[in-house]
């Protein structure tokens, strides 16, 4: 049965009410049946179309949001609610159409140039979507997502200065947001600039995620009356990442290492594993706030402590890196034998920390991305004095070494 007009009146003014108390799932099926009743209102379907996407339901918003966008060309937030539905379901491209249509009507909304970004970056199209960024940047100098989407790019494309100046201008405004202050400090981190960036790195510890915390006060690097506990933070404790920090990090301080069980008998010193009562330490400290904490620089790192197992070098070379080792090589791939190779290569992953604790001559292969510690420089690593760094992509570099091997 069609719907007077009266109780089109009394639909929209209760949905528009509950929507305005943010119950929009009591105001969704309200403005369907207005919808239903009136197929050709813009407006109606804007609103049904924003009702959706408050709710999530984003494959739903997509077709009222598209109608009410062709019954409102000259409304820009019909345009840009869809691009942001279009966007959420992957449509990029078609973003983009609509957010240019926005562009038009409102050529001085930062906001919309900072969404033409984003849809552009999502496109691959990083030359544009730093233009994008940077004209929402000429009309609000002071928008922190686009001078922290266009620092991303600067940094990516080898920028860092430029990402740096962006990350900075948004810290005038929020100088205390821990987001920002860890994007400075990992940019400074990757030039080496370790003085200025690992206060900054400290700031990853106020930002909620998953993160391994045990129940103990965090040491600020003070005298203690009792014992230190040292961790790594991933919250699996058997993966590489925590494995590789284990072995890379746990120097230069009298502490219990808490580590993964597969270390412990390797490990010369007092190790604990996750979940061991936690009676007798006074305080814990993350293993990589250990540089900030102890003052470490790369030219003064200590020494990595003893393994306990001895080395017996056979012809073996240990690879682990999916790179396909050169024919004629007798090659080894169980971690467990590696005191038993006399080269070991691979990516940045704890078989190489592993050998080169152990004094093994090994081959770091660094990736596009490497990891902040490593310095940013190839060559003899800091770290260890058997361990080289060289550019993953230059296989003519690892042939020259595993020529002289």
């Amino acid at each position: 049965m069609a719907l007077s007009d009266l109780h089109i009146q009394t639909l929209t003014r209760d949905a528009v009410q509950r929507a305005a108390a943010g119950d929009f799932a009591g105001a969704e099926p309200l403005l369907a049946q207005v919808a239903a009743a009136r197929p050709n209102s813009g407006q109606a379907l804007h609103i049904l179309g924003q009702a959706r996407l408050k709710l999530g339901r984003f494959a739903e918003a997509r077709e009222p949001l598209e109608r009410a966008a062709k019954f409102l060309p000259r409304e820009a937030a019909a345009h840009v609610n869809l691009a942001g539905c279009l966007m959420v379901l992957g449509e990029h491209a078609d973003a983009l159409v609509a957010l240019d249509r926005a562009g038009k009507l409102k050529p001085d909304d930062a906001a919309i140039a900072h969404n033409r970004g984003r849809a552009l970056e999502a496109l691959g199209r990083n030359d544009d979507a730093e233009q994008a960024y940077g004209d929402a940047l000429m009309i609000d100098h002071r928008l922190i997502p686009s001078l922290s989407a266009r620092a991303r790019l600067l940094a990516a494309r080898g920028d860092w200065i430029g990402a740096l100046s962006d990350i900075e201008a948004a810290l005038v405004s929020r100088p205390s947001d821990p987001q920002l202050r860890l994007r400075r400090g990992e940019l400074l981190l990757g030039q080496g600039d370790w003085l200025r960036g690992l206060g900054d790195h400290e700031a990853r510890l106020e930002i909620a995620g998953v993160r391994y915390t045990p129940d103990l006060p965090r040491w600020q690097g003070e005298p203690l009356a009792g014992r230190l506990l040292i961790y790594p933070e991933q919250a699996d404790i058997e993966g590489d990442a925590a494995l590789r920090d284990s072995l890379m990090l746990a120097r230069g301080v009298d502490a219990v290492v808490q580590c993964a069980a597969r270390l412990e008998s390797w490990l010369d010193g007092p190790t604990a594993r996750r979940g061991d009562p936690l009676d007798g330490f006074v305080a814990a400290a993350p293993l990589r706030s250990l540089p900030y904490l102890l003052g470490w620089t790369l030219e003064t790192l200590p020494s990595p402590g003893p393994l306990l197992a001895v080395t017996e070098p056979s012809s073996r070379i240990g690879w682990f890196t999916p790179v396909d080792p050169p024919e004629g090589l007798e090659i080894e791939r169980d971690s467990t034998q590696l005191p038993r190779c006399r080269l070991v290569v691979g990516e940045d992953s704890w078989p190489i920390h592993l050998a080169a604790r152990l004094g093994i001559p090994t081959v770091l292969l660094r990736g596009e991305q490497p990891d902040w510690l490593l310095g940013p420089r190839d060559g003899t690593s800091p770290w260890y004095r058997t361990l080289e760094v060289i550019d993953g992509a230059d296989r003519e570099a690892l042939a020259a070494r595993l020529g002289r091997c």
